[in-house]
């Protein structure tokens, strides 16, 4: 019987007449209509799927397009042009984390929402982090460039100091991994709101006094102008010899000359960088020569693993956005992440 009582109340809400539902719209702003969604450069099978999970309609850009997604990295021009003819556009989606590189086109067009991965690729770059943690920490990198039978050397993670430099998701991330190892690690973040887990959280003011006594050193923060090699000579000479660096980030957070400075005279134990500056790092580059240092060409995560993570983001945005809710991963513009 409920069955029918369902199937008859259903019947009847499909055909009586509602005086006060103003009936289907045009109107791409009205969240009763599926949000018309735009991916760039080209749509891949999962964000075709992504969008019509979220209860999106996939379109070619036009008057209508409510929101724009980049499935992979499209140059800040292009986005501006897409911008600029069709100003409907409400949501722009960003591919990465870091939206440094789009920062003019950003401030330009302060009414759209913006939204990055931050948060979405916690996994692969918090698993990676780590992973060049130990190995430095390990003296992989010797052994890799070893022709012969060496001494046994490294340096264990358990009850070290560590300063984690950013708590974003990938930072907290990170920090959760590492609770496995130490509980001594120092959380540098734009305020100073204490982040669950760590043993300490301070402000760029206390930086210098947490590097001071600093076993590794792990930089997860956001590109930014106050960010720009945050670990300059002065920085990397406050590190103690047996320290590690490791930076998962951008390049630039890192003066890349004074870091190699610092190594060659014997004042950092190692570093691991996925990300330099410039990057690629020129071949010839003194860092490749030295042996203490791990260089992976960007590799924290790669297509295969975001493509899915970034496709739930897009999904959950896109339904979001269709039900007038606040969206997932929002950049603060003037912040910078």
């Amino acid at each position: 019987m409920a069955k029918h009582a369902e199937s008859d109340e259903s019947s009847f809400a499909s055909t009586a007449a509602n005086p006060f539902d103003p009936g289907p719209s045009d109107d791409p702003f009205n969240p009763a209509v599926a949000p018309s969604i735009t991916v760039l450069p080209a749509p891949t099978s999962e964000m075709v799927a992504a969008v019509a999970e979220g209860g999106g309609v996939l379109e070619p850009l036009s008057d209508t397009t409510a929101g724009l997604v980049l499935a992979d990295v499209v140059g800040p021009a292009e986005v501006e042009q897409a911008l600029a003819g069709h100003p409907n556009i409400r949501w722009v989606q960003l591919p990465l984390a870091g939206v440094d590189q789009y920062d003019e086109v950003m401030r330009a067009h302060r009414l759209v929402e913006w939204t990055s991965g931050k948060g979405a690729f916690k996994q692969p770059v918090g698993e990676f982090a780590l992973t060049l943690t130990l190995a430095v920490m390990r003296s992989i990198p010797v052994f890799a460039r070893a022709g012969t039978w060496g001494q046994p050397r490294g340096t264990s993670l358990h009850n070290r100091r560590v300063v984690l430099v950013g708590a974003g998701g990938v930072g907290q991330e990170i920090l959760r991994l590492l609770s496995a190892f130490t509980e001594h690690v120092t959380v540098v973040r734009a305020h100073n709101r204490p982040v669950p887990g760590a043993e300490h959280t301070v402000t760029d003011a206390g930086l210098d006094a947490a590097l001071a006594t600093a076993d590794v050193v792990i930089l997860a923060a956001a590109m930014t102008a106050g960010t720009e090699h945050l670990m300059d000579e002065r920085r990397l000479g406050l590190l103690q010899p047996e320290a590690f660096l490791i930076n998962i980030s951008r390049g630039p957070l890192v003066d890349t000359d004074a870091l190699a400075r610092a190594l060659a005279a014997g004042k950092l134990a190692g570093a691991a960088l996925d990300v330099t500056d410039p990057q690629p790092l020129p071949d010839g580059h003194p860092l490749w020569a030295e042996p203490r240092v791990l260089i992976t060409p960007h590799t924290a995560e790669t297509p295969e693993m975001v493509a899915p993570l970034l496709a739930g983001r897009v999904r959950d945005n896109v339904r979001r956005l269709a039900a007038g809710q606040p969206l997932d991963g929002t950049v603060d513009v003037d912040a910078g992440y």
